[in-house]
């Protein structure tokens, strides 16, 4: 199960590189379909499989439909490809950034020591996550109206930003 994690940890890392270092929507999007996946995988080996499963449903859901429709709306002609040379060299400081960063926090590079806590040692009818939404909806309902409130703000913020000068996402048809 250690493998999975660090297999499914460098993953989230290959896909949020492939998110930053491209320019074109188009392309960052795979990058994001990516690291949504493996971080849903990361939180599942963690222990929190149904916390994993609804957050890919919400964010592929949700917030990758507004995403996708701002890319549509605000569409270039001839987007940078993932071949592109300075798609690369983003892609190789970013990696490099990331590596160093390693390094200095760790101190030497062999210090991979990723232990899933998911693994209970006896049969139980009950989970934590699952316990953890039924709070969610019974104590938390002022939190579920706030992060409602928060994801229609990000869509409008998203929505503006996409505009460019008169034409794009939010304009008169």
């Amino acid at each position: 199960m250690m493998y999975f994690t660090f297999t499914f940890l460098s993953g989230l890392v290959v896909g949020l590189i492939g998110v930053a270092s491209n320019p074109s929507p188009y392309f960052a999007a795979l990058g994001l379909v990516a690291a949504a996946g493996v971080g849903c995988g990361v939180l599942g080996g963690y222990g929190g499989s149904f916390l994993s499963l609804v957050l890919f449903l919400i964010y592929l859901g949700g917030m990758l439909v507004v995403f996708a429709y701002s890319a549509a709306l605000a569409a270039e002609p001839y987007p940078e490809g993932w071949g592109s040379r300075s798609v690369l060299l983003y892609a190789g400081f970013y990696a490099v950034t990331v590596g160093v960063a390693y390094y200095v926090l760790t101190g030497d590079w062999t210090g991979i020591d990723v232990m899933p806590l998911g693994e209970p040692d006896v049969f139980s009818l009950s989970r934590e996550d699952a316990e953890g939404v039924a709070l969610t909806y019974s104590f938390g309902g002022g939190m579920l109206v706030v992060s409602a409130w928060v994801l229609l703000l990000t869509l409008v913020v998203v929505l503006e930003l996409t505009r460019g000068l008169s034409r794009g996402s939010v304009r008169a048809v």
